[in-house]
């Protein structure tokens, strides 16, 4: 799990709260920590690889910032993960290792060093899952209403990496300071850790559901805008877009919220005289519980974001050498299960490419270039960006999505 408590239990001098709740039970803890980090790491490297598929519709577009962006998120889980699965099995095959990084007159600085590297592994990666989360929605976003690229994923790559490393580098060296062994007492000097652990989630929680929004807002009035009419097929369409980024806030609220939660109570318990009294027990009992449900929870972020950005990929990987420079969610983003003699269902992908120019000029052809203004804030000059959305139905074909006119496609050629 990721919790800045874990950085604060590195301290010999911690506080009573964090010992409290680190020092409850904490072989069952990290063992539930491993377990649920296992599984997280082999569902979610599961759900991203290649998949084989009988047939394709059109040709595979070149991947796009929003595609590049998910896969990112899913990287940051993973490498998260990893960082949990090692931490909880060290705590649980070496359990004298938290003994002596509780002994503050120790000579053997390792087990400090433990302590500190993997809580700043796992802390660095999640935090950068929170800010590739806030990129994804901008992107989608810019994409709909301006422009991003290849030029922006750069971008967003130097600001992504850039704050997760400064923000972290900066909550630790006021945490650990003058050293690790002689941390300063007293809740000032952690709040600054605790600040920048939490200002990325906070920012996805509260500025992603409104990006998320004008977004659905602008490709209803865009996909208006084409044909004059709103059919019933554009309703579905917008459907499957508020229905998708309702999933991604869902994970994220399920898998976060209980840390605010824990964080709060633990805040509330560290402000009082005695950490044990009898009048606190109600508080103790829901900060453990909150406590264990984060060890369970964080690590499954990364699988059950793969679910909400792609649904279940399947179990039939492929390896062939000829789709490895794929992006693996570009061949796995339709998945298409046959039981039983039931008709596959056929993922039809909407995409929003960024080919301006020659979209201009099929409308001056058609005489719509009142519509030329609202097709052309998808992008400017940009070669790669895409909001890719699957809607899932049986017995709809590529052909009748044009011939229906369903769904707004510019193809990228």
């Amino acid at each position: 799990m990721a919790s800045p408590r874990l950085e604060t239990f590195c301290c010999p001098n911690r506080d009573p709260a964090t010992e409290f709740i680190i020092g409850f039970q904490p072989r069952l803890f990290s063992g539930m920590c491993a377990c649920s980090a296992a599984l997280s790491l082999a569902f979610t490297g599961l759900q991203i690889l290649p998949k084989r598929r009988p047939f394709r519709h059109c040709p595979q577009p070149k991947p796009a910032s929003s595609l590049r962006i998910l896969f990112i998120i899913s990287v940051c889980d993973l490498l998260g993960c990893a960082g949990i699965v090692v931490r909880s099995s060290v705590w649980l095959g070496l359990p004298d290792l938290v003994s002596r990084i509780s002994d503050g007159n120790s000579s053997d600085a390792w087990p400090q060093v433990f302590c500190v590297g993997s809580a700043m592994w796992i802390q660095l990666f999640f935090s950068a899952s929170f800010w590739w989360t806030f990129c994804y929605a901008v992107d989608v976003f810019l994409v709909v209403k301006r422009s991003a690229g290849i030029s922006t994923i750069v971008l967003y790559h130097m600001i992504t990496w850039g704050l997760t490393l400064l923000l972290c580098v900066e909550g630790v060296a006021m945490l650990y300071y003058p050293s690790i062994s002689s941390c300063e007492n007293g809740l000032q000097h952690a709040i600054p850790h605790y600040v920048t652990t939490y200002a990325p989630m906070l920012l996805v929680l509260l500025v992603n559901p409104v990006l998320f929004t004008r977004t659905v807002s602008a490709v209803t009035s865009l996909l208006k805008g084409q044909q004059g009419i709103y059919t019933e097929n554009e309703r579905r369409l917008g459907s499957e877009i508020k229905i998708r980024f309702f999933k991604i806030m869902l994970v994220f609220v399920i898998c976060w919220l209980p840390n605010l939660i824990n964080e709060s109570l633990l805040f509330y318990l560290e402000m009082q005289d005695d950490v044990k009294s009898s009048d606190l027990k109600n508080v103790r009992n829901a900060a453990l519980i909150t406590w264990f449900i984060m060890g369970i929870l964080n690590p499954m972020q990364g699988f059950l974001n793969t679910l909400a950005f792609h649904g279940w990929t399947g179990l039939n990987v492929d390896f062939s050498r000829q789709r490895r420079r794929e992006l693996p969610w570009d061949s796995a983003s339709t998945s298409l299960v046959a039981a039983g003699g039931y008709t596959p269902v056929a993922g039809s992908t909407l995409l929003y490419q960024s080919h301006v120019q020659e979209i201009k000029k099929n409308l001056s052809a058609n005489g719509q270039q009142q519509h030329s203004d609202a097709i052309s804030v998808l992008s400017e000059d940009s070669e790669s960006s895409t909001v890719e959305i699957h809607i899932s139905s049986e017995q709809r074909e590529f052909e009748d999505m044009k011939t229906n006119g369903a769904s707004l496609e510019i193809s990228t050629g």
